[in-house]
């Protein structure tokens, strides 16, 4: 009895042992048809998976979907025990497992920047979780799946609706993170030169084809730096080439290091390529690239572009979406030009004609779909009352013309072009959203300085009042709700009548005079 239990063990042993050869040999020639017929992207290598998941997934080839249900289950029970830290490196080993099932992917980055994150009640711990949600898809999905829309999409929201909204408590620290950690990586300027950064080598091996002389290397190794890895980790500490090379380089050669570096910072990892920065802003208008709408708009973008038609419905709506919010609120004035969480939002009021041809396109594209027609209505409503607080009364009452040839034989309210901007203010003080209001407010602050400026006191008073009056009806609606809570009041005027000095230095001493009588009379 004992004989005949071994034997059936023994054979089932090598049953086993022979099916999984055999597995793994189809495995291997199924790999290579792949690779050599190019039917999907490259095989994924199993770099970073622990000993035991590697040898398990070498074992079981295209049984790998097992092995990521097993991940799946274990996710889940980690997290309903609140055990998050591990979710991210089981998020990173199922998107290796299964590289093309890219809906796994867009739902653990969508877990963990939207589910996880709002566990915490710490900013700064949301904001982790957040990147690593970017992370997941930026770096792994879109390096697996580099064709497919949706993640571009999906990558974009984030930009988008989690960080560019007002939802989420922490959302003020998300675009303070944002604009600090862009304008570190741009070298401490809120808007580097794109072009010396898109005509840069893009690795190292092109760079030192440019530089082959070993003295030139000789002074960066004899400066502390024996490979690229140092070097790099140096530059990306603080922006900036260390003083130490700077010393010991032309300056000549620094510029063109730094420039270099820098390139492939945004390159190998923001993946941002400057060629379509250029190429975004020569078509949309010049956008403030610390803002989150402006990433949203980027990754669209590219996923319009490796999508197999060229563009896709969610893409398109993200962008058109993402210049409507950048029109409304695009633009960050930060106190002293450094980023800080005291930071207010202006307009782009130079893209608006952008945006509504973004909004055409898309809607011709999509075979004139409704959302998109509504969606221009109300941006263009919204346009007409920023435009003329900011000053441009003469672009506002071409928008209005518009909208009274398309709609005002059915819509009253495009009759007369004064009573609209009366009655969208009230409108937009009641219930408006927190971009609403603060543009709103900004934009009268602009156009009283611009009138005093012009020694129109008393309208600049009336301006000044009416900002005061919006802002005080604004908190009273919003007191209890922290995240909608608009900067003081003072600030914002400070940095408004700032922005109108730098751009029109010739009124910056009427200004500089009125802040001065200012401050005396206090």
């Amino acid at each position: 009895m004992y004989f005949r239990k071994f034997k059936i063990w023994v054979i089932a042993i090598v049953l086993i042992g022979l099916l999984l050869g055999i597995n793994l040999a189809v495995q291997q020639k199924l790999d290579k048809v792949i690779k050599q017929e190019k039917l999907v992207d490259e095989a994924v290598e199993d770099k970073g998976l622990p000993p035991m998941v590697a040898f398990t997934t070498v074992a079981l080839g295209g049984f790998r979907g097992i092995l990521a249900d097993l991940l799946w289950l274990r996710a889940g029970a980690l997290q309903e025990d609140g055990k998050y830290f591990e979710l991210v490196q089981l998020a990173s080993w199922i998107t290796k497992l299964q590289p093309k099932f890219t809906a796994a992917t867009s739902f653990l980055a969508w877990n963990m920047a939207y589910n996880i994150s709002v566990t915490f009640q710490d900013p700064q711990d949301r904001w982790r979780w957040v990147q690593r949600g970017i992370e997941l898809i930026r770096d792994e999905g879109l390096n697996y799946n580099a064709n497919d829309p949706k993640l571009y999409q999906q990558l974009g929201w984030i930009y988008q609706h989690k960080m560019g909204n007002t939802l989420d408590d922490a959302q003020k620290y998300y675009k303070y993170q944002i604009a600090k950690e862009m304008q570190r990586a741009f070298g401490g300027v809120a808007d580097p030169d794109w072009e010396a950064l898109k005509k840069a080598p893009k690795s190292f091996v092109e760079f030192r084809k440019l530089h082959p002389e070993k003295e030139y290397w000789n002074k960066i190794r004899n400066a502390g730096y024996r490979d690229d890895t140092s070097l790099n980790g140096a530059f990306r500490d603080t922006g900036l080439l260390p003083e130490n090379l700077k010393k010991v380089l032309t300056a000549e050669e620094a510029a063109e290091l730094e420039t270099f570096l820098r390139a492939i910072w945004l390159r190998d990892y923001y993946k941002i390529r400057p060629e379509i920065v250029i190429e975004i802003n020569k078509q949309y208008g010049k956008l403030d690239w610390r803002a989150s709408e402006s990433y949203a708009i980027y990754w669209a973008t590219l996923g319009n572009m490796y999508s197999p038609n060229r563009f896709s419905i969610e893409c398109d709506r993200m962008i058109s979406q993402s210049l409507k919010e950048t029109f409304i609120g695009g633009r960050m004035l930060f106190p002293e030009k450094i980023p800080s969480e005291n930071f207010i939002l202006v307009p782009n009021l130079d893209i608006a004609d952008a945006v509504r041809e973004s909004f055409l396109l898309a809607a011709k594209r999509n075979d004139f779909a409704h959302s998109f027609k509504s969606a221009l209505d109300n941006f263009m409503i919204d346009a007409i009352v920023i435009l003329y607080s900011y000053g441009r009364e003469k672009k506002s009452r071409e928008y209005f013309n518009i909208m009274r040839k398309e709609r005002g034989s059915f819509d009253k309210r495009f009759q007369n072009f004064d009573k609209f901007i009366v009655s969208q203010w009230e409108e937009d003080m009641k219930d408006g959203s927190y971009k609403q209001a603060h543009d709103l407010i900004s934009g009268l602050i602009y156009t009283a300085a611009i009138y005093v400026a012009y020694d129109d006191h008393a309208a600049g008073e009336a301006h000044l009042k009416l900002a005061q009056m919006a802002y005080e009806r604004y908190g009273k609606s919003f007191k209890d709700v922290e995240r909608m809570q608009l900067p003081p009041f003072a600030q914002m005027k400070k940095e408004i009548v700032l922005m109108v000095m730098r751009q029109f230095p010739k009124l910056a001493p009427r200004l500089q005079a009125v802040i001065q009588e200012e401050r005396n009379s206090k």
